[in-house]
């Protein structure tokens, strides 16, 4: 394979900085462009983040304690709303400012890492919205019997769909990540291999972090996890550098 054409390596630290500034306004100028707009629909977008705890809220809402907490609730709603509207923009940054450290004829590759980046992202929003939550939600508000009613506030609910969701969306990149890092070649399929077994110890102490309280939700996590480890093996040793390329 030919040597690396680009000027990367010629870089210096404060270069990659700024590049790598550039490409964060630019991705959080898309963030905000979508947020806008989503703000525009923010009751619909609202009432699709309540869904999920709807069934188990007695008084068949969310409360609220502070005259800002609703108007604050639909302005997260609209920025969650535009982060993952604008995912194949950020991606794309993404791309952009790795691409360089990439070979000529690996470049040809953008639309595939943008289009399946895309893909992985929601994939994993969807799954925990439509998987994760309702077994989630149906361990932690059914337990210890029906005596006592849950009262959940907008700021406490809206913390943890955030964060949950968006930590899903960004645990299924794991296939690309991976691949792009064999593609540097910083690792390969054999060291993958070699690290199975620590890996699995790892997405289980990170399911457990990020994941509700309950172990249904952790085993949600930490399956698919390990499904997109296995798929990243073989992505890496079709697409990460072979030894005589180096």
């Amino acid at each position: 394979m030919e040597n690396n054409p680009s000027h990367q390596d010629d870089l210096t630290l404060v270069e990659h900085l700024s590049e790598l500034r550039d490409r964060l306004i630019r991705a959080l100028v898309a963030v905000a462009v979508f947020s806008i707009i989503a703000w525009n629909f923010n009751e619909f977008f609202f009432s699709i983040v309540r869904k999920p705890i709807l069934p188990y809220l007695p008084q068949n809402g969310l409360v609220f304690t502070a005259p800002m907490d609703k108007f604050m609730a639909y302005l997260k709603v609209s920025i969650l709303t535009g982060v993952i509207f604008s995912c194949p923009v950020w991606i794309y940054q993404f791309w952009r400012f790795v691409a360089p450290g990439l070979y000529k004829e690996e470049k040809k590759y953008s639309f595939y890492f943008i289009f399946f980046g895309t893909l992985l992202f929601l994939t994993g929003v969807n799954f925990v919205y439509f998987v994760v939550y309702p077994v989630a939600f149906e361990f932690l508000l059914n337990f210890g019997g029906d005596t006592d009613k849950a009262m959940i506030t907008i700021n406490d609910y809206l913390s943890f769909f955030m964060t949950t969701t968006l930590v899903f969306g960004l645990a299924f990149e794991l296939p690309l990540v991976l691949t792009l890092l064999g593609m540097l070649g910083i690792v390969n399929k054999a060291l993958l291999i070699a690290l199975r077994r620590y890996a699995i110890i790892l997405m289980c102490i990170m399911s457990a972090v990020i994941t509700p309280p309950d172990v249904m939700s952790m085993v949600l996590l930490v399956l698919p996890l390990c499904g997109l480890y296995e798929l990243s093996i073989v992505l890496v040793g079709w697409f990460g550098h072979k030894p005589e390329e180096l």
